[in-house]
């Protein structure tokens, strides 16, 4: 293929490709461009993708040498009139190279060099258009995209979240799985009436993914949350949206603290806080940011700087105010989230009474009805800081308030509330004590329920 047919096939001028062969590995393409070059790969016939192999000695990318102060780029081979050209990606996309490739469950490598592949093949199967990201002109064919698309993909994610949050992450990820594929990812392939427009889609699409990874968080699909995850800090960057780049970082930095990664954990959250992210968000998706960050060093064994951090978001959260333009997606963080998070993090700073102290204020202000979730585990961590405190009738009432308010939530948080309470409870059941027996009996039919509802 010549440069020129190479140009038409990615519908780009014929100077765009001399100029990416002249300039070699010096050349720093935008994102869109990146992604465009990798979509078509992508969609490539088997003889292409498999010459393009044999040319390139093993299919991942290498560190380039940054300059002193300046974050590592990472280059990809890309296939150009029958020849590889090392093509790097832009310090934008330094964000992404930090995030490990495998599952979160694997210690992760900053900068590793098949991170960035990974990524864009995870893209491709989303069915992100090659030259929708790149080119902002109408192409026959495609559908026009406005404003209104964009809204109306965040109203379902208003309403998705809004189910999550009362009944937990099991009732509606399929849902929201089968919104994206179906009607959100096309979107990603439309003529965008203007830049403004894209970028509100690829947000939109971003918060979309973004609400499935924490639904199969909740849910105890780790694997998925992690994919998903990294899909939505792409998505925000395309959009050019860093506060919800930051929100995704923070959720990924909470996934990491519950599953007892504190090092991966503190590295996301510090994204999470970084620049813009933090800068530019809303006061009140600060103290949410902010919060989890000091949950990341606590778990980390910093002590006083989390005690900081966490100083930090009661102010951000007191700097909110009703008339702040902010994203829907903080609507549910206010008081009763700060505490709980408070909490969890002064639980893991072993100050358990200021730890029964932030949950119980976080029970007494959160609306129930709504937050159901979060209330249920709220109250089952409770009882297992009671019980750690050595009061025993306590904790068995916070947990069978907790259990009361499990009924109808599916939710992976919910289940490892309820193993953890029997495992607490063990020794008080072999002793025969009646509360115990009594909770571990509900405990039983609660873990029958919903894993009847799963299989």
């Amino acid at each position: 293929m010549s440069v020129r047919d190479f140009a038409e096939h990615l519908g780009v001028a014929i100077r765009t490709v001399s100029k990416w062969e002249n300039r070699g590995e010096n050349i720093a393409l935008q994102p869109g461009t990146q992604s465009m070059l990798d979509v078509a790969l992508e969609r490539s016939p088997d003889d292409v993708r498999s010459r393009f192999s044999d040319l390139v000695e093993a299919p991942v990318a290498r560190a380039v040498p940054a300059e002193a102060g300046a974050p590592p780029s990472v280059v990809v081979p890309v296939l150009v009139d029958g020849r590889v050209v090392l093509m790097p990606l832009p310090s934008s996309a330094a964000l992404l190279s930090m995030l490990p490739g495998g599952r979160p469950d694997e210690t992760p490598s900053a900068g590793s060099p098949g991170v960035e592949i990974e990524r864009r093949r995870a893209l491709g199967a989303l069915a992100l258009g090659a030259a929708a990201l790149a080119l902002p002109e109408e192409r026959p064919g495609r559908f026009r995209v406005g404003m209104g698309e964009a809204e109306a993909v965040l109203d379902m994610v208003g309403h998705l979240s809004r189910m999550d949050q009362r009944r937990g992450g099991g009732h509606a990820r399929s849902a929201a799985v089968e919104y994206f594929t179906t009607h959100v990812a096309p979107l990603l392939d439309g003529n965008f009436h203007d830049e403004n427009v894209r970028r509100a889609v690829f947000s939109a699409a971003g918060e979309l993914a973004y609400l499935a990874g924490w639904m199969a968080f909740d849910s105890g699909e780790h694997e998925a949350a992690w994919r998903d995850f990294r899909t939505a800090v792409q998505l925000a960057e395309e959009a050019g949206d860093a506060p919800l780049a930051g929100h995704v970082l923070r959720a990924m930095a909470h996934q990491a603290v519950d599953l007892g990664q504190p090092s991966r954990a503190l590295q996301l959250a510090q994204g999470s806080v970084d620049g813009d992210r933090y800068a530019a968000a809303a006061p009140r998706e600060r103290a949410l940011l902010g919060v989890v960050h000091a949950r990341a060093l606590a778990s980390a064994g910093r002590d006083a700087e989390a005690a900081a951090a966490l100083n930090r978001a009661e102010d951000d959260l007191a700097a909110a105010e009703s008339g702040d333009e902010e994203p829907a997606r903080v609507f549910f963080f206010g008081e009763a989230s700060l505490a709980h998070e408070t909490a969890c993090a002064l639980r893991d700073l072993g100050d358990l009474a200021g730890a029964g102290a932030q949950f119980t204020r976080s029970i007494r202000t959160r609306n129930t009805s709504t937050f159901t979730r979060t209330h249920a585990v709220t109250l089952g961590y409770l009882g297992s800081v009671q019980l750690r405190q050595g009061d025993v009738d306590a904790a068995c009432d916070s947990w069978s308030s907790s259990l009361d308010a499990m009924q109808g939530v599916d939710s992976g948080r919910t289940r490892q509330v309820v193993l953890e309470m029997r495992s607490a409870l063990a020794p008080f059941r072999r002793a025969k004590l009646p509360a115990a027996r009594d909770l571990d009996a509900r405990a039983t039919d609660y873990l029958d329920t919903v894993s009847a509802a799963v299989s």
